[in-house]
């Protein structure tokens, strides 16, 4: 079992920056992959960036490279995501997901455990 909390969300003008947690308890970190999913009204969950269970590879979305960086803290159990030169297209609930697999999934269905979410709005 992996518990999942995202926190960090809110709103910002374009431009701006948040950073976003995902604080995780259960399994060990090294036991699994973790993402980040951004879902907007009307619209389907879809993946933002995933760090692999080694910490060692990441991937992101081509809509926020560049812009979002993935992070780890293994000793406070914790993955981040940095935004920055947010865009309002970025408005979405955030969503923290780990993937118990091999390898660095990038699809919603390849994921395990879930967080419930976090709010971020992105004003013009």
């Amino acid at each position: 079992q992996v518990q999942l909390v995202e926190s960090g969300g809110g709103l910002v003008q374009a431009g701006g920056s948040l950073r976003l947690s995902c604080a995780a308890s259960g399994r060990t970190f090294r036991t699994y992959a973790t993402g980040w999913f951004r879902q907007a009204p009307g619209k389907e969950r879809e993946f933002v960036a995933a760090i692999s269970r080694s910490g060692g590879s990441t991937s992101y979305a081509d809509s926020v490279k560049g812009r979002f960086t993935i992070s780890r803290d293994i000793t406070e159990n914790t993955v981040y995501l940095q935004m920055n030169s947010l865009l309002p297209e970025d408005t979405a609930v955030y969503y923290c997901a780990a993937d118990l697999s091999w390898g660095l999934a990038l699809n919603v269905e390849e994921y395990d455990y879930w967080g419930q979410g976090t709010q971020v709005t992105v004003s013009s």
